[in-house]
C-alpha cells in the first residue's frame, strides 16, 4: 500500500506519512498492533518512502532523440560524423532572467562554531533584472551582457558581443546551441543570425531540453554561489555581484567534463518507451 497513492485507496491524502502507513495497515485488520518504528524499518529495507515525489517532463516531441543528438556529437567535437576543425567553435547560451534585488532590513549573518549561517525572512523588492550568457563549450569561458528584459534584441546584443571579437570573428564555423525561448525561436533565430555572420550556425535544442544545454550548468552554479542567500537591495548591486562572479569564474574557466552522448540518450529514450 506504500507504493499506492492515498486516493487510489480512498484517502483524501496527497502524499503518505509514517503515521498514515500504521493507520492504513492497522484499519484494514492487516494487523492488530505495531509501532511506527516497525512501519519505518519496513519501507527502509526496501527503501520506499511514500511522503517523497519529486516532478518530472515526458519528452512529448516524438523527434526529441533526433534533434537532441547533434548537440551531443557538438560536445564530443562532432558534427554530421566529422571531426570539428581547430578554427571550429561551440557557444551555448541562453538568459537567466527574472533576477530580483531584494534588501533585507536585518544584515546576513555568517556562519559560526554554533549556528548556521542566517539570513531575514523578510525582503523589499527592488525590481528585475536579466543575465545573458554565452558559454565556450570548449574553453569554459563566459561571455555576458546584462538588461532590463529579455527578448530578440538583448540576445542578438549577446551574439554581437561574442561574434565581434576573435577568434569567433574570423572562425570557419561558429555552432550556437539554444533551446526554444522566444528570445532565439527556430522561426526567429537561426536565418537572421546567419544572415549577419555567415559562419555561424544555429542548433537549436528539441522542446523541454534545456537540461542539455551547458549553460545551464553555469547558471546553476552562479545561483548557488553567488545568489543564495540573496542580500542584494538593489538592481546595480546584483549586476556586479554576477558580473564579478563572472569575472572571477573566467579566471579559472575549464570546459565542463561532459560525459552525456548520443548513444546514452538513445539508451534512455528506450528505457522511457518501455516504461
Amino acid at each position: 500500500m506504500a507504493c499506492e497513492r492515498p486516493i487510489q485507496l480512498g484517502l483524501p491524502l496527497s502524499r503518505f506519512s509514517i503515521a498514515e502507513v500504521r493507520d492504513w495497515i492497522v484499519g484494514e485488520d492487516l494487523v492488530e498492533v505495531v509501532s511506527l518504528s516497525t512501519v519505518w524499518r519496513w519501507l527502509h529495507q526496501d527503501a520506499i518512502r511514500p511522503w517523497f515525489y519529486h516532478s518530472w517532463l515526458f519528452p512529448r516531441d516524438p523527434h526529441f532523440l533526433e534533434k537532441a543528438s547533434p548537440v551531443l556529437d557538438l560536445y564530443q567535437g562532432l558534427w554530421q560524423g566529422q571531426s570539428l576543425g581547430p578554427r571550429d567553435y561551440v557557444i551555448s547560451a541562453d538568459e537567466k532572467s527574472q533576477l530580483q534585488a531584494l534588501g533585507r532590513p536585518a544584515p546576513t549573518l555568517a556562519p559560526t562554531a554554533e549556528e548556521v549561517g542566517r539570513f531575514e525572512y523578510e525582503y523589499s523588492r527592488g525590481g528585475t533584472m536579466v543575465y545573458l550568457a554565452a558559454l565556450d563549450v570548449f574553453s569554459g569561458q563566459v561571455f555576458r551582457r546584462v538588461d532590463q528584459t529579455t527578448g530578440i534584441e538583448p540576445f542578438n546584443k549577446l551574439a554581437h558581443l561574442v561574434m565581434g571579437q576573435e577568434p569567433y570573428a574570423k572562425a570557419n564555423r561558429v555552432f550556437w546551441i539554444v533551446d526554444n525561448g522566444s528570445s532565439h525561436h527556430p522561426n526567429t533565430f537561426p536565418a537572421p543570425l546567419q544572415s549577419m555572420y555567415p559562419n555561424v550556425m544555429a542548433v537549436m535544442l528539441p522542446v523541454h531540453a534545456s537540461w542539455l544545454n551547458q549553460i545551464e550548468l553555469y547558471f546553476s552554479i552562479l545561483q548557488r554561489k553567488a545568489l543564495t542567500p540573496n542580500d542584494l537591495p538593489t538592481l546595480q548591486a546584483v549586476a556586479e555581484r554576477v558580473l564579478g562572479f563572472q569575472e572571477r569564474y573566467n579566471r579559472a574557466a575549464n570546459p565542463f567534463r561532459w560525459n552525456f552522448t548520443r548513444d546514452d540518450l538513445k539508451q534512455r529514450m528506450a528505457q522511457i518507451d518501455d516504461a
